[in-house]
């Protein structure tokens, strides 16, 4: 693959559902003014040679679509109804309007069922000026250009809740897991030889829906993956703290952080840098 045909992921954001810093909060990580510990609700994009994915529509998607210059949007994958990853379904109108087609949107029937009755105007909406969706209920894997896309469930709360493994163009694998509490043996079982993983790590203490910093750790030393990042952190969190205790192989990640992928080569963070963010 040449230089020119790379995958690029950027993290939209990687913040908890109330976000960093918390309104109304104290604490030295909501006042620290570090870049590390800003951090927008939850979001993923996959830009490859083909296609733009977007992870989720959270309520900072307007924010994160200016921060980064980001354009066209081919498809919308949706990992669950919560209102901190559908909430900015409306920013999608922007996506629309250049469009020939409806945007293909990839759900759970859950999802799918949350986002017409908060949405309703838009779900069965042909024109020009809205949100056209193109419904596609998440089913075994599919190609999005020259990804293939698995989806996968995992357990977060009573809500129904995906985790994605992501064939890229250059033969990597990731697999992106935002909001989990327990992943199932027969997902687990798709996890295996990663060569990126991204992981819910909310917090180090425990959490009733979500993994901890030390659940994640474990995971990722069970599963072995070339690569880890952790992302949807809570204020507990300390970017700079936190960052001296991980082992060399996994990070935290933050707002902003791109990944570039080029086949035979570990993916490579290409921004942001210490120098130019902080």
């Amino acid at each position: 693959m040449s230089p020119d045909l790379q995958t690029t992921v950027t993290f939209l954001g990687t913040g908890t559902s109330v976000g960093v810093p918390v309104i109304g909060c104290d604490c030295p990580v909501c006042t620290s003014g570090h870049p590390g510990n800003v951090r927008t609700r939850c979001s993923l994009h996959l830009q490859t040679p083909e296609v733009s994915v977007l992870i989720d529509t959270g309520p900072d998607l307007r924010e994160q679509a200016l921060r980064e210059n980001l354009r066209e949007v081919d498809a919308v994958l949706y990992t669950h109804a919560h209102l901190d990853h559908v909430a900015g379904f409306d920013e999608l109108r922007a996506f629309c309007w250049h469009r020939d087609d409806p945007l293909p949107l990839h759900a759970g029937p859950e999802t799918v069922e949350a986002l017409r009755s908060m949405f309703p105007w838009a779900m069965e909406n042909t024109h020009r000026g809205y949100v056209r969706p193109e419904i596609h209920l998440l089913e075994g894997s599919f190609p999005i250009g020259d990804l293939t896309v698995t989806p996968f469930p995992v357990e977060h709360a009573s809500m129904e809740t995906f985790g994605f493994l992501f064939t890229l163009p250059d033969r990597s694998s990731l697999a992106y897991v935002s909001d989990v509490k327990v992943i199932p043996d027969s997902s687990l079982a798709l996890l295996q030889d990663l060569d990126l993983l991204i992981i819910d790590a909310l917090r180090m203490e425990d959490h009733p829906t979500h993994l901890t910093l030390n659940d994640s750790l474990a995971l990722a030393a069970s599963l072995q993956p070339r690569q880890t990042l952790f992302t949807h952190l809570a204020h507990e969190i300390d970017y700079d703290l936190i960052t001296t205790q991980l082992p060399p192989d996994i990070a935290l990640a933050r707002d902003g952080l791109k990944l570039r992928f080029v086949a035979n080569l570990p993916c490579a963070i290409v921004a942001p840098t210490e120098a130019s963010s902080s």
